[in-house]
């Protein structure tokens, strides 16, 4: 028989990598509440110190052109854009300022404890300090943290690593010129010219990468918009993921000669799709399978990675370098506490709304370092211009702070929320949340019921029983849903708040394409779009436009109706809420009396 070209060792390997991640999933539905993430790891490293050999390389290529893609992807596609609108002055400040001051002040510090050259500890700190989305997306899914918080801590992540991977490469650079990592070239870091040129590096990666991510997202929203075939866009989103990171971090180097960020042009196209267009470019159907396959895909990720870290964990070089990776691991926590408490108390007294302290808490010690930081030591070859044996100390280090934060510091996070009395998803928001799903799905079942019978693939008699059952059980949902948001103001006002952002945003969206098709002209239409931006304004500032028995806000189309002699346009009753919403749209625009009329 004629030998296939399919390496079966390598197909042995990769199956016995879920093989360990079934049982880890068969232990933790066992005992309870346990990171899944965690006990990956965990079960690798036991695997590792068993003499259990895989012949997979881990290595920085597949780390970063395999298997972030994906989980960025997800993780940006899942994220609310206004969410992460609301804070982006502290997410910001925090990446970017807070990342550079703790690379310095861990670099200045860590030659002395480390013993290293300035510009090597500046390099571990440029691998190390970048807090990990992979991971910190991982274990924030499964606790169920504060959608804020979630949303802070996330946003930061996927900011630092695009920063991070930034400065790592340039002082790499400088490395390489060296000999051996001992500095040469390194004092030109440190100049204004020096200066001015990392930062420059800085917005020109991160800005072509953001540019890019979203011409790529545009793209493959236009074309959605226009399609509904599910399956396909599916396809067409796994292309959108992979190739814009592919564009910027490859494509546009052999074009311009430098590379953009791919991180962030992921994190960009992934935050247009999950957004823009789940909203108006996908049909219910499209935007199950869409989802739901980019959550399987990260899922089965996500359990590769963490089990093969776990396996590839140098056990016998940690042991070695102890010291180094106890002094290290302190240092870290220092380096983040020493920029997150003092910018977020800075930018508290700045922005609305504040970060609380306790958020300010968990930020510090929920920094994770996993995934990132280890591809970017894996990457260090013999063309760094660093010795072997440094590298050996490096890849330690780099392991070592990586194990502790994930199964130290991820083991503990969930008791430092309950000690700081932060409430995680509760469990009125997990049967919101259970009910909106199957109400969906029914949803969903009565489309294809629709479909099937309008095509003669099912009978009259079949139809009417599917419609019937689905009928009364899309009925008692909607009971059970109206019923627990009676009972928990809280939720039913955010969810309202949420519901009517998306509302206007589809009115935003058909204003549009009424004036580029020409059914508005461009000053109605303006006018519109105005009136809308003024009503999306109220609600980022919590105040609905909407009330439970009439509108909350009057536009100024009703007065223009009147003045113009049609009788039959009531004016709006005015809300509790605020009272002045309609009158400012419209007196605002026209200068015209704010009292209500009769």
């Amino acid at each position: 028989m004629a030998q296939a070209g399919i390496d079966v060792a390598l197909l042995v390997d990769v199956l016995s990598v879920f093989i360990i991640a079934a049982g880890v999933g068969v232990f933790v539905a066992k005992v309870g509440r346990f990171p899944y993430t965690i006990a990956l790891l965990l079960a690798g490293v036991a695997a590792s110190v068993a003499g259990v050999g895989l012949e997979i390389d881990l290595s920085h290529d597949l780390i970063l052109l395999v298997l972030l893609p994906p989980l960025l992807f997800e993780g940006a596609a899942t994220t609310d854009l206004e969410r992460l609108r609301r804070n982006l002055v502290p997410i910001l400040t925090l990446a970017v300022v807070g990342l550079l001051v703790s690379v310095l002040a861990l670099g200045f510090v860590g030659q002395y404890a480390f013993g290293f050259d300035l510009l090597v500890a500046l390099l571990f700190a440029a691998m190390i300090l970048p807090t990990d989305p992979v991971s910190v997306l991982a274990l924030f899914e499964e606790l169920g943290a504060p959608d804020r918080l979630a949303v802070l801590v996330e946003g930061e992540s996927l900011g630092t690593d695009g920063v991070g991977v930034v400065l790592f490469t340039a002082l790499l650079a400088r490395v390489s010129a060296g000999d051996g990592g001992h500095g040469a070239g390194g004092p030109e870091l440190f100049s204004l010219a020096g200066a001015g040129d990392l930062g420059l590096n800085i917005a020109v990666t991160a800005g072509g990468g953001a540019l890019v991510g979203a011409v790529g997202g545009y793209l493959v929203y236009r074309v959605m918009t226009r399609l509904d075939e599910h399956m396909t866009e599916v396809i067409l989103t796994i292309i959108l993921a992979y190739g814009v990171f592919l564009v910027s971090e490859h494509y546009v180097e052999v074009l311009l000669g430098t590379h953009f960020s791919g991180v962030i042009a992921t994190v960009v196209a992934g935050l247009l799709i999950g957004n823009r267009g789940a909203s108006f470019a996908m049909s219910p159907r499209t935007k199950l399978s869409v989802f739901n396959t980019w959550e399987t895909g990260a899922f089965i990720v996500n359990t590769f990675i963490f089990v093969m870290i776990g396996v590839t964990t140098p056990v016998g070089i940690l042991v070695d370098n102890w010291r180094l990776i106890v002094a290290a691991i302190v240092l870290v926590l220092a380096a983040r506490a020493l920029v997150v408490y003092p910018l977020t108390a800075l930018v508290n007294r700045f922005n609305e709304p504040m970060v609380p302290l306790a958020y300010q808490h968990v930020m510090v010690w929920g920094g994770l370092h996993a995934s990132i930081p280890i591809a970017l030591v894996l990457g260090l070859g013999s063309g760094s211009g660093l010795a072997p044996e440094l590298r050996t100390t490096l890849r330690a280090m780099v392991f070592g702070v990586a194990g502790f934060s994930l199964v130290v510091q991820g083991l503990t996070i969930s008791n430092l929320l309950n000690a700081l009395d932060i409430v995680t998803r509760s469990d009125d928001e997990e049967l919101y949340e259970l009910l909106v799903g199957r109400a969906r799905a029914v949803d969903a079942g009565l489309e294809a019921t629709e479909e099937l019978y309008d095509s003669g693939e099912i009978p009259e008699e079949v139809y009417d029983g599917f419609t019937a059952e689905y009928g009364r059980e899309k009925s008692d949902l909607s009971d059970a849903i109206a019923e627990l948001l009676q009972e928990n103001p809280e939720l039913r006002r955010e969810q309202l708040m949420t519901g009517e952002r998306q509302v206007l945003q589809r009115e935003k969206a058909a204003v549009s394409d009424a004036i580029r098709r020409g059914v508005v002209s461009d000053d109605a239409g303006d006018s519109l779009l105005e009136e809308i931006d003024l009503k999306l304004d109220y609600v980022r500032d919590g105040r609905s436009t909407v009330e439970k028995r009439a509108e909350g806000f009057e536009e100024f189309w009703r007065r223009r109706a009147r003045e113009f002699g049609l009788e039959n346009v009531e004016t709006t009753p005015r809300g509790p809420d605020d009272g002045t919403a309609g009158a400012e749209a419209a007196g605002g625009r026209e200068g015209a009396d704010t009292d209500p009329e009769p």
